[in-house]
C-alpha cells in the first residue's frame, strides 16, 4: 500500500509540474484529446498502461 501512495504522489507531482510549467501546452493537449475518437483515447490508454506496467515490472525485478 505503501508503493501505490508513493506512486500515486509521483504522478500527481509530475501532472501539477506540467500544468504549472506549460499550462498552455496542457490546454492544447486537453483540446487535441476532445477532438480524438473514443478509439483513439482508448489505445492511447492501454498504450499506456502497459508501458507503465512494464516499466515498474522491469525496476521491480
Amino acid at each position: 500500500m505503501n508503493d501505490f501512495l508513493t506512486a500515486l504522489g509521483l504522478v500527481l507531482a509530475l501532472e501539477g509540474t506540467l500544468y504549472a510549467l506549460v499550462p498552455g501546452g496542457m490546454k492544447n493537449v486537453m483540446r487535441a484529446a476532445l477532438n480524438m475518437s473514443d478509439q483513439s483515447l482508448r489505445i492511447a490508454g492501454l498504450a499506456g498502461l502497459a508501458l507503465g506496467v512494464l516499466m515498474v515490472w522491469l525496476i521491480r525485478a
